[in-house]
C-alpha cells in the first residue's frame, strides 16, 4: 500500500513538472507578446540613445511588438543597471549597456549597485563606437601635437568635458600620456557636453560625433584624431592618434544588450537572433554609420566572454591612469 501511495505521488509531481514545462515552452514559444523596453543609460539625443532607437526599431518591425525606449541617465549607466538588475527576467525589460556600466564604472565607484559579471544575462553584442578629439574653434590649435604644446604652455587653463566613461578613462590616459594638466567638466551625456562645447563653454572633449558635425563643418568646433586604430569613413580626413603622434592610443567603446539575470535560454537566443538580423539590414547600417557607430554582432557565449575581457582591460586602463574610485 505505502510503495503504491509513493508510486502516485511521484506519478503527480511527474505530471505537474510536464504540465509546468509545456506552460512554459508555450509561453516562451509566444514571446513576445506585449511591448518591450529598452533601458538606454544616457539622454535621449547621444549616439547610444540614438544607435538603440534605430536598431530597436528594426528590431520591433520583425518580432511584431514594439521595443520602447526609456531613458534613465545618470551615474555612468549604473542607475539604468541596477533598475534592469530588480526587473522581472521575462525579456521584457531589455538593457543597452555600454562599456560605461559595465567595464568601467565598478572600476571608477566604490559602491556600485551590482555586480557586472553576475547580475545580468549577456544576451548580444551590437557593435562599436567611434570617439573623436574635439577642441572648439578658439583653441588655437590644428592638431593634436599643437593641443600637447599649447595644454603645457598653459597649466589649468584648458577645460574639458565628459558625457560618458570613454571620455573619462580617454581624457585621464591622454592627461597622463602627455603630461597635460587640465581641467575636467562632467556631464551627464554626450548631448549637453557637446552643445557646451559648440557654445565655447568647454573647449575639448573626446566624443562621439552625433549632434557636433554640424558645427564641425561650419567652423565652430575642429576635429583633430580619432579613437581608433584606422580612419573613420564618416570623417576620412581625420588621423588616428597614433598618426597624430600618439601610438599604442586607440581605446574603444562598445555596446551590446543585456536582461536580468536569469532570463530563459529560449528568450535570449530569440533576441540575439533578431538583433543580429537588424544590425545586418541596409537601412539599419546606414543609420547606424551616421552615429559613427560600427555594427558588430555575436553569438551569446562570444558575447560574455567579451564582456568578461572587456571588464579586466577597462580596470587596468583606469589603474594605469591614476584615476582613483569615488
Amino acid at each position: 500500500m505505502g510503495n503504491q501511495i509513493r508510486a502516485n505521488r511521484r506519478l503527480q509531481q511527474y505530471l505537474v513538472a510536464l504540465v509546468v514545462g509545456i506552460f512554459s515552452v508555450l509561453t516562451h514559444a509566444q514571446y513576445p507578446n506585449k511591448p518591450i523596453k529598452l533601458i538606454v543609460p544616457f539622454p535621449a539625443g547621444g549616439s547610444a540613445d540614438t544607435s538603440a532607437r534605430i536598431v530597436a526599431q528594426s528590431m520591433s518591425n520583425s518580432m511584431g511588438q514594439p521595443i520602447i525606449v526609456e531613458n534613465r541617465s545618470g551615474a555612468e549607466g549604473a542607475i539604468a543597471g541596477e533598475f534592469v538588475t530588480k526587473a522581472p527576467a521575462d525579456g521584457y525589460t531589455l538593457f543597452f549597456a555600454t562599456n560605461s556600466a559595465m567595464s568601467a564604472v565598478p572600476h571608477l565607484r566604490k559602491n556600485v549597485p551590482y555586480d557586472p559579471m553576475r547580475d545580468f544575462t549577456p544576451i548580444v553584442s551590437v557593435g562599436r563606437f567611434t570617439f573623436f578629439l574635439f577642441v572648439h574653434s578658439t583653441v588655437p590649435v590644428n592638431n593634436v601635437q599643437q593641443l600637447i604644446d599649447y595644454a603645457r604652455t598653459n597649466p589649468g587653463k584648458l577645460d574639458y568635458g565628459t558625457g560618458n566613461t570613454t571620455s573619462i578613462v580617454a581624457t585621464a590616459a591622454f592627461k597622463a600620456l602627455t603630461k597635460t594638466e587640465m581641467v575636467h567638466i562632467p556631464y551627464k551625456g554626450d548631448a549637453p557636453a557637446l552643445a557646451d562645447l559648440a557654445a565655447g563653454r568647454v573647449k575639448m572633449m573626446f566624443a562621439t560625433p552625433t549632434s557636433i558635425l554640424g558645427h564641425v563643418k561650419e567652423g565652430r568646433v575642429k576635429v583633430l584624431a580619432v579613437l581608433l586604430n584606422q580612419r573613420s569613413p564618416l570623417l576620412p580626413e581625420t588621423p588616428t592618434l597614433a598618426e597624430a603622434g600618439l601610438p599604442g592610443f586607440n581605446m574603444a567603446s562598445w555596446g551590446g544588450l543585456f536582461g536580468p539575470p536569469g532570463m530563459p535560454r529560449e528568450i535570449v537566443d530569440r533576441i540575439a537572433r533578431e538583433s543580429n538580423a537588424a544590425i545586418k539590414r541596409a537601412d539599419v547600417i546606414d543609420g547606424l554609420g551616421r552615429q559613427a557607430y560600427v555594427p558588430q554582432g555575436s553569438t551569446t557565449e562570444e558575447f560574455a566572454a567579451f564582456v568578461k575581457q572587456q571588464y579586466g582591460i577597462w580596470g587596468q586602463a583606469i589603474r594605469d591612469a591614476g584615476i582613483q574610485p569615488e
